[in-house]
This record gives C-alpha cells, structure tokens and sequence, in this order.
C-alpha cells in the first residue's frame, strides 16, 4: 500500500488551527475535523435552547443552520467545499426542471455520477495517500440525501400509495420543497461534516418542531399516569455518547497506530506466522481499526441530539430513545451471530439508504446491485471492491447456512448456546476477512493478503451454495408498486 506523500500537517481547509496540530502530532484535517465538530456539539446546544421552535421561525431555524453549515464545509475543506455547493444546486435544478416520474432517476445519475468522477479525481489530486477527512465525506452524505429526498419526491407525488410500502408511504413527500428548505436539509451544521444522512419529512419535523410530539403521540400517555405530554431531553443521551466517543477516542490513539493492519501482508510476518496466528492478528487489526468509526459517528449523533433531533420514541421499559440517526449499536457489532446481523448495525444510516433507494427498488438481483452500489458509492478504489464482492459472496452463503441450518439447533439450550458461540466467531472472522482489502485499497496487497490466507472465506462460500439449496427470497418486499393486487390473489387461492 502507498503510504501517505506530503506534509502530515497539510489541510485543503483553514490553518488556523497549525500550531495545535503540530503541538499534539495529528494531522491538521483531523484537527479541524474534531475542532468544528465540537463547536458543532455547542452550537446545537445554543440552537434547542435559544433557537428552539417556541424562540425563532422555521425560516430563521433554516437559515441558521445552512450558514453555520457553510461555514464549517469552507473551514474543513477550503475551496474544494465548492463541490459540495456545485452539486446541491445542480440536483435542485433537477429537482424543479425534471418530471416527477423521472426525477429521481435523473438525480441518481447526475449526483452519483459527480460523486464519482470526484472520487476519480482524488486518486490523481492525493495518489492513495488520502487525507483522513477531506471534502469527499460530506460529498458522500449529501449524495445520500439528494437520492434519498428525489426517491420519496416520485413516491409522495408520482405514485399511488397503494404502490407504496408502509415505510415508503410514511416518508413520502408531497410537495417540492423550497430553496431555503432544500439548503437546509442538505448542508446543516449538524451533518455537514459527518452525517449521517436523515429522511427529509424527519428533519422538517424537527426544523418546524413537530419531531419529538409527533413520536410521543404513539403512546397513551394517560394508561402511564401522566396528565400531559412528557418534555423528553436530550442531554442524558448526549451526555452518554460523548463518553463512548472520548473512550473510542483514547483508543485510536492508543491501539490503532500500533497495530497497523498493512503488517497482516508484511513479509517477515507471513513467513514467521501460521495461518491461525495470521487469524488471531487480523482479528485484532481489525477491532483496532474501529474507534474511528465509532468515535466520529458517536460525537455526529451526539451534536444532532444536542440540538433536539434524533428522538425515535419510547422502548417497552418507558425510557426515551434517541437513536432515530444513530449510525451504529456497537454491542450488537460486537456479539453479531451472523453477517447480515453485524451489517445491520454497522454504519445503519447508511445502509438504510442503501435499502430505499436501490434494494426496495431494484427489479432484479436486489443483494448484488446493493453491494455494488455500496461499493460505487464509497469510491473507486480497487480495494473497495473486492471488500464488497466478498460481502456478496459471503452474505449469500451466510444466508444458506441460516436458512438449512439453524432449526436444527434449537431444540435445546445448550445446542442454541453452541450454535451461537460458533457463529459468533465465525462471523466475526469472516467481516475481518472481507475488510481488509477495504482499508488496504490497493490491488497488489488485497491479493497478496487473500493469498496468505488461502482465500478460504471464498472457498468455503463457494462450496456451501454448491452444496446447501438457496431458497429464494420474497420479491414482494422489494416490488410492491407493480405486485400489491397480485400477492393479494395468491393470498386468498393459498
């Protein structure tokens, strides 16, 4: 893998902050990151409390929120944040000019196409050694949110909702919004950075103030005793994930950079080590390579909550949740028993973009064209791709496993027991194997790390869907626009 060329100080954003950055030994777009996050996190403070829905209009709450947002984008990423801008207007133009039953098609190609070609772009401006955070991570999330807003346009406005699942149905949006109200949902301090992306009617909720009531008004409040509506806060929840995001912090900068997960292909190691010691280390590469993700995506979920938004309702115990944006549930990653269960709680928002935009949708092949969209999406390097063509691998013979296997090991206890030890492990063993390619993102070492690991994973897949019947999958779910009357047939004649 190349390594990093250039100044480790460098930033395409302010160097106000150059002497904290060359104080501490972290790179400066790491240090702005962090820097505009905080200020970020205070903001939404200042925002719920003196900007909240009772103080200030919905327009002065958008307002706010899109020029502190443009601010933070221009003080991250400097001139290259113009990419940002380019493409928000470019997708409005479309969003106004284009039919409705084209609109989100039109969208899909022109944002994901400009999502690319800067992906393009990045290989010839930073040659592999990517800044940790430039201008191609918010690039990303507006993406998600250009696609997001144009699909529930067509469904709010260009479909029957008997077309439409329940889900599609409760997003789908009616009206065009304006410009004002476009800028915000797209470029708002609280996301800008990074992210996560959110449902368009959610954050207008928000914006206007009918969030957090329209969730309570789920529940009979007079059955739990109270005489009106609760005021649930946020700073609990926010309080608790700045915790986790200052222990995922020390983390990083303890375990991550000694263990560094280009060693796992290193010469003097492959020779040295056997196979199940190559195991057991890239286990642990791997988990050091997660604070990272959870420390940015825990202090993002915390500044959206600190401004009042990402309340999702009630558990059964009573206790206010604010987990509507969350972008992942780390106990779940951490004991997942099987691969779709570790994905669905690994970066979740966006996976949940993945699933309205191209699996819900897609007419055919639902689990490849998502992966490959995945893969599109997070860039162009070839890395990318053999992590996520893997995934598809694994995913189906995980799926075929589950499916012939698992009823066997539910009679007992201790057979459940074992089975889930098993699975746990293997599971786990089977993520680190189809990541590391994805870190490494270079051709030459993701081939030369397979092959010290015998590309068993691929293997073992392979065998199993020779072996083991794939039973298919209802199609209903991802198809419903053109089979609800259809399945209703086969229903009564079943």
């Amino acid at each position: 893998m190349a390594e990093p060329r250039g100044d480790p100080h460098r930033t395409t954003g302010s160097t106000l902050l150059h002497p904290l950055s060359a104080l501490l030994g972290i790179p400066l777009d790491q240090i702005n990151f962090v820097a505009c996050q905080l200020f970020a996190l205070l903001a939404a403070f200042w925002f719920r409390i003196c900007l909240g829905p009772g103080h200030a209009s919905s327009a002065v709450r958008h307002a706010f929120a899109t020029l502190f947002g443009i601010y933070f984008a221009v003080f991250c990423f400097g001139w290259y944040s113009i990419h940002l801008f380019v493409l928000v207007m470019m997708n409005y133009g479309i969003m106004n000019i284009a039919s409705i039953p084209n609109i989100h098609r039109y969208s899909f190609v022109v944002a994901m196409g400009y999502l690319t070609l800067c992906h393009i772009s990045r290989i010839y401006i930073f040659h592999y050694g990517i800044l940790t955070t430039d201008f191609s991570g918010p690039l990303m999330i507006i993406t998600q949110k250009i696609t997001t807003l144009a699909c529930q346009l067509h469904d709010g406005i260009g479909r029957q909702a008997e077309e439409l699942t329940a889900e599609q149905n409760r997003l789908a949006v009616k009206t065009r919004p304006s410009l004002l109200e476009y800028l915000s949902y797209l470029l708002n301090f609280m996301s800008i950075i990074a992210g996560p992306c959110s449902n368009y009617k959610d954050y207008i909720a928000f914006i206007e103030g009918r969030h957090v009531h329209m969730k309570l008004l789920e529940v009979n409040w007079k059955q739990k005793g109270y005489d009106r509506l609760p005021d649930p806060s946020p700073t609990g929840a926010v309080m608790y994930k700045l915790c986790i995001t200052l222990v995922s912090l020390v983390l990083f900068l303890t375990l991550t950079k000694n263990f560094p997960v280009t060693y796992i292909i290193d010469n003097e190691f492959l020779e040295k080590t056997s196979f199940l010691s190559r195991l057991g280390y890239l286990y642990v590469v791997t988990q050091a390579a997660k604070p990272k993700y959870y420390f940015a995506w825990m202090l993002a979920d915390a500044v959206n909550n600190a401004a009042g938004y990402g309340f999702s309702g009630v558990d059964e115990r009573g206790v206010f949740r604010w987990d509507l944006l969350s972008n992942l549930n780390i106990w779940n990653i951490e004991t997942a028993t099987s691969f779709k269960m570790y994905i669905e709680n690994w970066n979740i928002q966006t996976a949940a973009w993945l699933k309205r935009v191209c699996y819900d949708r897609a007419p055919w092949y639902p689990t490849a064209l998502t992966f490959i969209l995945s893969a599109l999406w997070h860039g162009i390097y070839p890395g990318y791709y053999f992590t996520f063509l893997t995934g598809i691998l694994i995913t189906l013979a995980a799926r075929a496993v589950r499916n012939n296997c698992r009823h066997y090991f539910l009679a007992s206890v201790p057979l459940k027991v074992a089975y889930d030890v098993v699975t746990w492990a293997v599971t786990q063993l089977a993520v680190c194997y189809t990541v590391a390619p994805f870190v490494m993102l270079a051709v030459e070492p993701a081939i030369k790390f397979y092959k010290s690991m015998y590309f068993h994973m691929h293997i073992l897949s392979i065998l199993v869907l020779l072996v083991l019947p794939v039973r298919p999958q209802a199609h209903s779910v991802r198809r419903p626009q053109n089979q609800v009357m259809q399945n209703s047939v086969k229903n009564k004649d079943k």
